[in-house]
């Protein structure tokens, strides 16, 4: 069958390995490309699962019987987004039929094998299809935040300066300290009492419980809220959307791209901790001003927010040649 009845009417596919961060950034890239999108779900099976993005004799089937069977007969995506090792092993089998593919992260093969790569600038991938930025792809824009204020009204009504606590778990690349957070929560207990602000606050899985605690003492008190993963209706998007100062940890990229997408401050727990990716992140951040440690506090302004989503969509459509406006067929 050929290629062009095979395909579906403007389907851009994300294909990861299901984690939230890799789905979360190959969903930015197709909102901002104004193409819909769906995740079909991959099932990645020995040996590809182990060896994956590197090809292997009967690697149509690497995913499972569902997704060989689409590959096999259709309907096939316009445009294939891939993130991750899994991803990018997905998408290698839809480009050798014919779709543009772009895969972000680096695959840590020839980037060649795909139309486009976006890696990180720390990750110190070059080549002429590779593209480049400085954390990671993420929705956060104005309309992004209008849609979480919407949302959650109730943030926006809190006393101002509105501090967001985003604490994420130590790593080998970045060590950060329990014993470091308590210290600093402490003097942003004092200061938020001075000022008369509220304390928003989120943890994730890998945060530690003694790190949990420590934030819900440092909030005792305070106007705020603290989300712990308890209701279904996570409030992140209307917490970015209310903050005035954010506050992370410095074990995430996509986290502190997001916050630093916003206009808000950004100050970063114990930044001379990290080491390899993550310092050469972190640094990078230091030099364009849009971080600073933790400990130097003071009342917040507005920040000049760093987006670079919508930029490096238009690089894509540019290079692949796809609408400014995709019409179904």
């Amino acid at each position: 069958m050929p290629l062009a009845q095979r395909l579906e009417p403007w389907q851009a596919w994300l294909l990861t390995d299901g984690h939230a961060g890799n789905l979360r950034q190959a969903a930015a890239l197709a909102l901002a490309l104004g193409v819909a999108a769906s995740a079909p779900p991959l099932q990645p099976r020995a040996p590809w699962r182990w060896l994956a993005p590197r090809r292997l004799a009967g690697d149509a089937h690497a995913f499972g019987p569902a997704f060989a069977r689409q590959l096999a007969t259709g309907p096939l995506p316009r445009l294939a987004i891939g993130c991750g090792r899994q991803g990018a092993l997905a998408t290698r089998l839809l480009r050798a039929r014919g779709v543009p593919v772009v895969q972000i992260l680096d695959p840590r093969l020839d980037p060649r094998l795909w139309d486009l790569v976006i890696a990180p600038e720390h990750d110190d991938l070059r080549g002429g299809n590779v593209l480049t930025l400085p954390g990671s792809l993420n929705p956060v824009d104005d309309a992004w935040l209008a849609e979480g204020a919407a949302r959650h009204p109730q943030l926006l009504a809190l006393p101002q300066p509105r501090v967001l606590v985003l604490l994420g778990g130590p790593t080998r690349h970045a060590p950060w300290t329990v014993e470091g957070l308590q210290a600093q929560l402490g003097t942003l207990q004092r200061l938020l009492a001075a000022w008369g602000g509220s304390l928003l606050a989120s943890t994730s899985r890998r945060t530690p419980p003694e790190a949990a605690a420590a934030l819900h003492h440092a909030a005792d008190g305070l106007p705020g809220l603290v989300w712990d993963g308890g209701d279904a209706d996570n409030p992140y998007q209307g917490m970015l959307a209310a903050a005035d100062l954010v506050l992370c940890t410095p074990d995430s990229v996509n986290m502190l791209s997001e916050a630093c997408a916003t206009r808000a401050q950004v100050r970063v727990l114990e930044p001379g901790l990290a080491r390899g990716r993550i310092a050469r992140f972190l640094q990078s951040l230091q030099a364009r001003q849009r971080i600073a440690p933790w400990h130097e506090l003071d009342a917040p302004t507005p920040a000049v927010p760093l987006r670079e989503t919508a930029r490096v969509a238009a690089q894509v459509r540019q290079r692949l040649g796809l609408p400014l406006q995709p019409a179904a067929d």
